[in-house]
Parts: structure tokens; sequence; C-alpha cells
């Protein structure tokens, strides 16, 4: 749009000031963008059967009397303590994929085995436990073979072994209930087991906490876990990756087996009954609990909380309808509407959650941007366009994938990154040898030497590392300190970008966005939002902390030279700033330029003290405009295909020359976008500038007619070796 047309806008709607005026003020005092964040995040499933929870609380809390009192509480733990067992082994499964229909069986068989062992036989204690967890396996092991081994189908298989099973307990109390009735054991451990407490808290609770607590360390930190969730999202991708799906599900069902035995132990402590109808429809109470509490039925989505939180709700539900004295049939009536509402839920959250995320995730925010200077050609503007990186040379053309940034070690071998993860080292004195110096695994993006030839690297979606010259790749920062009151989790690092090394070893670099990552930056864009900051790593006691928050996109980072303070770029905010981060001036930030024609990154030394800044594109007056229209941005966001978004334009290089007062001595293009159409570094070395972009395939060589040949910026930084 040409100012012109500006022009008429502004004749069209003149209260346009007021309009803007408005947004502004609308788009800082309401943060939307947390709505996105808290949608996000994992634990907001359990937002559902958390208020299931409370509605039942709120519910039978009116109509009970005492509901809410001590012992109530502690008759529920009790209980709790038994069938929270099978939901944590159903959970187990389902969480793989699969469906466990048998567990109300072994619970009742496992109550049977209890019983005889320690009342019948006389067995002690320490031989009952592992005895009656041994039978519960074997029921899982079973149920693992055909279905993780034989691949039949889950829930017919564990339907027919509910029948086996529990005809043969049925055959077993017609044989020997008398017996094992008639006995009855005197061991104190047995009763303590069933009765006994720990400071108040029923001993069958107080195992199931660490129970619980394993399981959760289990699936959430170790790899046994993530398989099961791997399978449990996708059996044949599992596969695909290595993961032993039949052995994984064989062992998930195994775990459900020991930990219904484990449930049916603790009944028969407590209640010594060996009746018919033990454990009779205990596998729709556990399935509904567990469904309810937000473990999905398509599988890999869940965790231990939430299958807890849904046997709460379960064990709420039918004990509050036996004390209202509801009519025989009225409890698994509500179950079964219970367990249609959770199906219903966990089938429509899933499927809306997502489409209501994409809605509202992308957040824009108003921003004014100064007006842009002049760049016409043989205008007396220092941005004046030229083209005299037309035909500039090329280092590893075709060999490269995203160069975003190059550097010399002090032997003028020249490093750089690329999307494979490599870091290619290219051989002086012509570059035209080159070696895979090291494979990082992520995108380098920025790149440093320290004093001892140690090669820093931000990589992006991994943190900041460090290459010894023995090639030793050493993780240096994934983490920082945790904003104190951001529902943003901006503990991890993810978008590292730019860097540089004070004179005292500590290593600042910038995190671009704390909302997007490498496959998706270019969307922060949308929002102006500030989602970067600059971070600092310490070597001298390995600590991380985050020194500048607010930032927009911060980018290209460069030390001034002076101890206390750095230059960086904040790159949709089209902004250089001076930050101080010691000195009397520590902590402040004054703009150096702030009305740039373009899009600044990187930022490095020139021999001559001043300082090179790449422009990865040039600013367009249609995008400048509507980063004044955050409703405009929005509506775009949620109602056009995300490859037609308006983005910035990244499509032109152009490499400036910048004092520390501001003054831009120089401009160099590549306006034709042949050699370079985008520019994210630049590098001096020897006489000549080392041009990188992320999109290109190729690093660039622009002799300087005028520059010192000797000069590089490893001796600049830390004298000649």
């Amino acid at each position: 749009m040409s100012s012109s047309g500006a022009r008429r806008l502004d004749d069209e709607f003149p209260d346009m000031s007021a309009a803007e005026s408005y947004a502004k003020w609308r788009y800082r005092l309401i943060p939307d963008h947390l709505l996105g964040e808290v949608l996000s995040k994992n634990w907001i499933d359990n937002a559902i059967p958390f208020a299931f929870l409370l509605i039942v609380l709120g519910l039978f809390g009116g109509l009970i009397p005492n509901f809410l009192s001590l012992n109530g509480f502690t008759d529920l733990a009790r209980q709790l303590g038994e069938v929270a067992f099978l939901s944590i082994g159903l959970a187990i499964v389902m969480l793989a994929g699969g469906i466990d229909l048998s567990i109300g069986s072994t619970f009742a068989l496992a109550n049977f085995v209890s019983l005889t062992l320690i009342n019948y036989l006389g067995w002690p204690i320490y031989a009952v436990v592992p005895a009656v967890l041994a039978v519960g396996a074997l029921v899982g092991f079973v149920n693992g073979v055909l279905i993780g081994y034989l691949r039949l189908r889950a829930f017919l298989t564990t339907l027919a072994t509910l029948i086996i099973v529990r005809a043969v307990v049925d055959l077993l109390i017609l044989a020997y209930a008398r017996k094992v009735a008639m006995t009855m054991t005197d061991s104190d451990a047995w009763y303590f087991l069933g009765e006994g407490d720990v400071f108040g808290i029923p001993v069958n609770f107080v195992l199931l906490v660490a129970v619980a607590l394993a399981a959760h360390v289990v699936l959430s930190r170790m790899r046994f876990g993530w398989h099961i969730l791997a399978v449990g999202g996708s059996r044949r991708s599992a596969y695909n990756a290595g993961i032993s799906v039949r052995r994984t599900v064989f062992f998930t069902y195994v775990i459900s087996g020991m930990l219904a035995a484990a449930g049916g132990m603790f009944y028969a402590a407590r209640l010594g009954s060996v009746g018919p109808d033990t454990g009779i429809g205990l596998e729709v109470t556990v399935l509904t609990a567990a469904v309810l509490g937000g473990i999905s039925l398509g599988g890999g989505r869940g965790s231990i909380f939430k299958a807890l939180i849904g046997t709460v709700i379960v064990l709420l539900v039918t004990n509050s309808l036996i004390r209202l004295n509801m009519p025989s049939g009225s409890t698994p009536l509500v179950l079964g509407l219970l367990l249609l509402l959770a199906v219903a839920v966990d089938i429509r959250w899933l499927k809306n959650r997502h489409k209501l995320l994409s809605r509202v995730y992308v957040s824009p925010t108003y921003f004014d941007l100064p007006d842009a200077p002049q760049t016409e050609a043989g205008s007396a503007s220092p941005y004046a366009v030229n083209d005299r990186f037309r035909g500039v040379g090329a280092i590893g053309l075709g060999e490269l994938d995203g160069p975003e940034d190059m550097i010399f070690d002090s032997r003028d071998n020249l490093y750089t990154g690329g999307r494979q993860g490599d870091i290619i080292r290219f051989l002086a004195p012509d570059y035209k040898r080159s070696e895979v110096f090291v494979h990082l695994g992520g995108f380098p993006l920025g790149l440093a030497f320290d004093k001892d030839d140690n090669l820093h690297a931000c990589v992006a979606g991994m943190g900041l590392y460090m290459v010894t010259p023995e090639r030793e790749i050493r993780c240096l920062s994934d983490e920082t300190n945790r904003s104190l009151f951001s529902i943003i989790d901006d503990s991890r690092i993810r978008m590292a970008d730019d860097l540089d090394i004070a004179a005292d070893g500590r290593v600042f670099f910038s995190e671009a966005t704390i909302r997007y990552g490498v496959s998706d930056w270019a969307v922060d864009a949308l929002e102006a939002r500030g989602n970067g900051r600059i971070i600092a790593y310490d070597p001298r006691n390995g600590s991380t902390r985050t020194v500048l928050t607010g930032r927009v996109f911060p980018n290209g980072i460069c030390m001034v030279g002076d101890g206390e303070s750095l230059l960086f770029a904040e790159t949709w905010a089209c902004r250089i700033s001076r930050f101080w981060f010691d000195g009397p001036r520590k902590g402040q930030v004054e703009p150096v330029v702030e009305d740039l024609p373009g899009y600044p990154d990187n930022i490095n030394l020139a021999s001559d003290g001043s300082f090179w800044v790449a422009l990865a594109g040039m600013r367009s007056p249609a995008f400048d405009l509507s980063l004044k229209m955050p409703a405009f941005r929005r509506r775009m966001a949620q109602r056009v295909a995300m490859d037609e978004w308006l983005y910035p334009n990244l499509n032109t290089g152009c490499v400036l020359k910048l004092k520390l007062d501001g003054t831009v001595t120089e401009s160099l293009w590549d306006l034709g976008g042949q050699s370079h159409p985008q520019i994210t570094s630049i590098r001096e070395h020897k006489g000549a500038l080392y041009l990188g972009g992320i999109n290109n395939n190729r690093i660039g060589c622009y002799p300087l007619p005028d520059a010192d040949p000797n000069w590089t910026s490893q001796a600049a930084y830390w004298g000649s070796k």
C-alpha cells in the first residue's frame, strides 16, 4: 500500500486515531494470549474431571448431612486404597491402547486366594503378599500373551478371561468357601494391612500413594513409560521407531493383573469375605472411573492423576447414593449414565480442544512502528538501495542448507550450521574443502568462539551448547529461571537464536520467542508481542538467568567492548538497542536506532570499530499497517489458511554499517535477490565480508575495498595467538 493509499484510509476513517487508541489499550490491558497458553497445557485435560469432582462435592454435600466429615473421608480413603489399584492398572493398559475387562474377576480371585493362604493354610503374610501378586500377574500374563504376542482383540480376549476367571472363583468358592470361612487368622500384620493406619491415614491408602507416585514417575520420566504412551498414540509409528510393541503391551497386562490382585488382597484383609458376588461389576466401575478421569479410550492420552480423580468421583457417587437410600439398581444406572457422559466428553473435547486452540493461540496485539526511512536509489539516504552484492562470491554452493550464521577460528577455518543438525567446517585458505565438524542434532543458529577456541552455538529447540577443539559436545544450558507469574512455562529454552561472549566468559544469548519453535517462528511476527528475552550463562558457576524480558523477537547479540554493555536487535520492532549488563547503568536499555527500513538479524564487529547489521528482509507498508490492526490479524489467523497469511517481507538481503551512536554510514544491497535473497548474518574477516542466510544454500564472500586485510574478530575479542 502506498503512502497516498494510507492517506485515503485516514480520510475515509476520520476517527482512526481513536480506534487505534482503543486497540492499543484494549490489547495492552487484556492479555488474550493467556487463553491460548492455558488451552495448550497438558494439565488442562484435568479441568473437566476436576469440575465433575467439584459438582459432586457440591451436590451431595448439600443433600447429605456431614457429607464432608473426617470419618467420611477416612472411609473413602480406605475404599480408595482398594479400588484405585485397579484404576491405575486399567489406566496403564488404556494408555497403551488396550482394555482389560478381567480386573473384576482377578480382584475376586485375589480375594479368595488371600483368605485361603492366610486363614486356611496359615501362611505368613510375607509369603501371602508375593503369592497373591503372582496370581494376578498370571492372569495378566495370559492376557498379555494373547493380546500382545498373538494379537487377539483386547475387548473379546479380556471378556473371555473375565468369564473364565469368574468361573474358577465360583468353583473354588463352591468347594472351599466353608473351610476358608471357618478359620480365622490371628496375624496382627494381616489385621494392620486391612484396618491399620499410619498417623490416622489408612495403610492401604499410604501404599496407594506410593504406587501412584511410582507409576507417575515411570510414565513421565522413564523409557518404559514413554514406550507405553508411544504405543497408545500410534502402534505403527512406535514400531517404526524401534519400540517393541508386543512386549510393551504384554507388560501392561501383567502390571494390570498385579495391581488388581493388590486391590483384592486389601479388600480381603479388611472384610475377610469370600462371597460369590465379590468383584461383580467392578470392571464397569473402574472403567467409568478411568474414562471419567480423562483416560482416552483411544490410548496415548491420560495420567495416573486423572485415574485417581475419576476413582474418587465414582466412589463419592456410589457411596452417596447408598446413604440417600436410593432404590436398587440406581447405582449401576447412574454409573452407566456417567460412563456415557464421560465417553461423549472424551470424544468431543479431544476433537474441539485443538480446534479451539488453533483459533485462539495466535494472539496479535497492537504495535505501531515508526515511519520507515527512505530507501530510493540515488537519494541521500544512507539506506539508498544499490546492487553492490550482485555477483558476490559463493562458498559451499549447493552443499549447505540454511547457514544462518558463520564464524572463523584462530586458524582462519570457517564454521557454519545447517538444518541437518551439523556444524560444517570449511578449511582455510580457499574454503573449497569441507567436513562435518560435529553433529549436534538440532539446527545451529548463532555461533561464537571463546578465548580457548571452544565453539559456542545456539541450537534451536535444544539450548546453548559448546564444542571443544577436540569435538567434544557439551550442553551448557537448556533451561533458565522461570518467571514468577508466567502462565507459559518459560524455564525451557525453545528458540535460542544468537549469542556473544563477554570478556569475563559469560555468554549472553537471545531467545527470540518463548511461544514458538524453529518450525513456526515467523508466526511470532503476527503477534508483535514481547515474547522474547535475553539470557546469560555464567561458566564460573554454571548458572543461567534471564536478564531482560519483553523483547520483540530479540535476535542479534554483539558486545560493545566496554565490558558492561551489548547491542541487541529486535527483528519485528525494526530496532537496535543497547543493554547494560554491568556497571553503574546495569539493567538499563537505550535505543540506538529505532526506525530501520527492514528486519535486523545478527550484529557483528567491523574492523573500524563500528558494527555490521544484517537485515533479513525489508518492511512493507501493508504489513506495517496491519500491525496497528490486531483484530484484522486475528481474523486472518482464524479464517485464512496458514500459507496465505500476511507475513513480513523476508526476501531482500541488505547489510548496514552502524556506529554506536546510531549513525548508519553504509548500506550494501542485493537488490535483484540472485546472490543472497535473505541475509541473516555477516562476519568481517581479513578484508572480506561473509554472508549467511537461513534460507540460502551458500555463504557469500564480498571483498571490502578499504578494510584491514589482517583484522579478525578472534583477535579483536581475545588478542593474537
